[in-house]
């Protein structure tokens, strides 16, 4: 039997911490049980929770001796450094070949580890940024639902915990054992594209002079690099060093966005065909649309608004 054991701490998301235990350690009729499931924690007793009520742990940090998989499911204040105990036990853990498995948060404890530099990993799109500031070394990854190395694994935001959980179980026993287990969570077993389907368009500060609604307003039309300089008032390669500068981008690369971010909205909250769309958005047409649409938010049009459509 394989044993995996979540370490948890105050304030415990309940949610990220029943990712695992929804996937490793609830009992199904009709499902074989492969995995026992218990929870540590550095100073064994009552635990606060975010749900507002303490939970009783009475494993320390010993219980990780013994584990397959390590799972910390958050980490919260992520700013939180991680006692020389913990650091001790994690990295103990995996010298003797346990996984350590991070849902959301939890990366921002694997990172202090120092078992992430020079590799590759995610979180929750809103802590990518903070994640590659303060751990250099760390491949930031914002666009993955999880990344698994097979030793280390890490998830983006706690719902993509399931997602990495689902995926070991499918690397662990099976696509058939895995697609089983989902069905009875009423959950896919795999989900088609990147994080940054879930994540808001972005919204640039106004560092462009009220560019942004003066573009949005006329998506449907032609525009070009030129017409949005000639906007500012400024050279196309004065426009192009402003974006580089101020956005990290190009001006032709950030239409475009803007050009998607719009189908996506109307994806969202209209009956519209593609095609339809597609004219409304500057993009001409659905093929368009649909090659343009894979490329930044990871899936297709259509997947996209049985997932997100509101009503």
């Amino acid at each position: 039997m394989h044993r995996v054991v979540a370490l948890v701490r105050p304030v415990q998301s309940t949610f990220e911490l029943g990712c695992g235990a929804e996937v490793f350690g609830t009992t199904r009729a009709e499902v074989p049980q492969y995995y026992e499931f218990e929870v540590c924690t550095e100073t064994p007793g009552p635990v606060p929770t975010t749900a507002g009520y303490a939970m009783s742990v009475p494993l320390g940090l010993r219980a990780l001796d013994s584990a397959d998989t390590v799972l910390i499911p958050g980490w919260q204040p992520v700013e939180q450094p991680l006692s020389p105990r913990v650091r001790r036990a994690l990295l103990r853990a995996h010298a003797r070949g346990a996984r350590l498995v991070t849902i959301c948060s939890g990366v921002f404890a694997l990172a202090r580890t120092g078992l992430l530099d020079g590799r590759a990993a995610t979180t929750h799109w809103a802590r990518a940024g903070q994640l590659r500031r303060e751990f250099p070394l760390v491949q930031v990854e914002p666009d993955r639902l999880y990344v698994d190395h097979g030793d280390v694994a890490t998830s983006a935001g706690a719902g993509a915990g399931i997602d990495l959980c689902l995926h070991l179980v499918r690397r662990d026993h099976g696509a058939a054992h895995a697609a089983l287990l989902a069905r009875h969570m009423v959950m896919p077993p795999h989900r088609e594209g990147g994080q940054v389907q879930y994540a808001p368009p972005h919204q640039p500060a106004d560092l462009l002079d009220g560019l942004v609604d003066w573009v949005d307003a006329r998506l449907g039309t032609a525009l070009s690099v030129s017409d949005l300089a000639a906007r500012l008032g400024v050279s196309s390669r004065t426009l192009a060093r402003r974006f580089a500068d101020q956005l990290g981008t190009s001006p032709g690369a950030w239409l475009l966005a803007r050009r998607v971010a719009a189908a996506r909205t109307l994806l969202e909250e209209t009956d519209l065909p593609v095609e339809a769309i597609a004219a409304r958005v500057g993009l001409a047409s659905a093929v368009n649309l649909r090659r343009r649409f894979r490329a930044l938010v990871g899936t297709s049009p259509g997947a996209y608004r049985r997932a997100f459509r509101l009503s």
